[in-house]
C-alpha cells in the first residue's frame, strides 16, 4: 500500500509543489537516450514528472503506481495523454516489451518485503529480453536517517491554491534494514494537520545483486548517484536473453 503522502488528495496535490528539485531524474533521461528506449515502464511513477519528462521526448511510457491520488494528479497534467497509467504496482503489468523500466527516487526502497521484492523483480516480464531495468537505492553505510529531524527538515512553503504548508520529517524507527519516519504536514489556511509514515529498505549492495542475478538479470554496472555522490547505488541490469517478454512470459 502507497504512504499516505501519495494516497490523500490533498497530499498528492502538494507533492511536486514540496519537492520541486527532480534534478535527480536528469540522470534517468539520459538513460533512456543510452538505451535507445523506445518504451520505457515508470514503475512507482507517483505524479508522473519522470514519465511525461520522456513523453515530451517521443518516447511511449507506462506510468504504474499503486496510489490513484497522485496518478489523479499525473493524469491533469499537460501532455498526459501521451502517457499510459495504470494503477497497481509491477506485480500486475501485462507483457510490455518495453527497452528500460525505471524505479527513480526513493520506489526501489519503498518495497519493503523480501518477497514484494523480489516479485516485484520477477513481475519485470513488462521488460523485453535484453531490455534494461535501472533503480536507486541508499548505501546504508552512509546512514542517511540520522539527517531526518525536524530541525534539518522543517520548512514552509507557499503553494498557489493552496496557501501556506508547513513541513517537517522526524525519525520514528531503526529496526534491521528497515528504517520509518514521518512527515508531518500543517496547511495554514484551515489549521489541518496531516501526517504520512514510511518505511524503507536500506539494502546492501552484494543483497541487490544477489536477487538480480535469481531473477534472470546481469548486472551491468553499479553507478554512483550524481545528486548524492557517495551515498547512493544505482544499479543498471539487463534482462537476460531467455527471459522476459520477448522470451514469451507474461507477468
Amino acid at each position: 500500500m502507497a504512504d499516505e503522502c501519495f494516497r490523500h488528495p490533498r497530499l498528492a496535490a502538494v507533492y511536486d509543489a514540496l519537492d520541486p528539485d527532480r534534478s535527480d531524474l536528469d540522470a534517468y533521461v539520459r538513460a533512456a537516450r543510452e538505451f535507445g528506449a523506445r518504451r520505457v515502464v515508470d514503475i512507482g511513477c507517483g505524479t508522473g514528472v519522470f514519465a511525461l519528462l520522456l513523453a515530451a521526448r517521443g518516447i511511449e511510457v507506462v506510468g504504474v503506481d499503486p496510489a490513484r491520488a497522485s496518478l489523479d494528479v499525473a493524469r491533469a497534467k499537460p501532455g498526459a495523454d501521451r502517457v499510459r497509467w495504470i494503477c497497481g504496482d509491477a506485480t500486475g503489468l501485462p507483457p510490455l516489451w518495453a527497452d528500460l523500466a525505471t524505479l527513480t527516487a526513493n520506489a526501489a526502497q519503498e518495497i519493503t518485503g523480501p518477497d514484494a521484492w523480489r516479485a516485484t523483480l520477477r513481475a519485470y516480464g513488462a521488460l523485453r529480453a535484453g531490455g534494461h531495468l535501472r533503480f536507486e537505492t541508499r548505501d546504508p553505510a552512509r546512514r542517511a536517517w540520522e539527517e531526518w529531524t525536524p530541525e534539518a527538515s522543517r520548512h514552509t512553503t507557499e503553494i498557489p491554491g493552496h496557501g501556506a504548508v508547513e513541513s517537517w520529517v522526524e525519525l520514528r524507527e531503526v529496526r534491521g534494514p528497515l528504517v520509518t519516519f514521518r512527515w508531518t504536514y500543517v496547511f495554514a489556511a484551515d489549521g489541518q494537520v496531516l501526517t504520512s509514515d514510511s518505511t524503507l529498505c536500506f539494502r546492501e549492495r552484494q543483497e541487490v545483486e544477489a536477487d538480480l542475478a535469481a531473477e534472470g538479470f546481469e548486472v551491468v554496472e553499479v553507478r554512483d548517484a550524481p545528486d548524492r555522490p557517495g551515498k547512493e547505488f544505482v544499479f543498471v541490469a539487463r534482462r537476460g536473453e531467455g527471459t522476459g517478454a520477448g522470451a514469451g512470459t507474461v507477468a
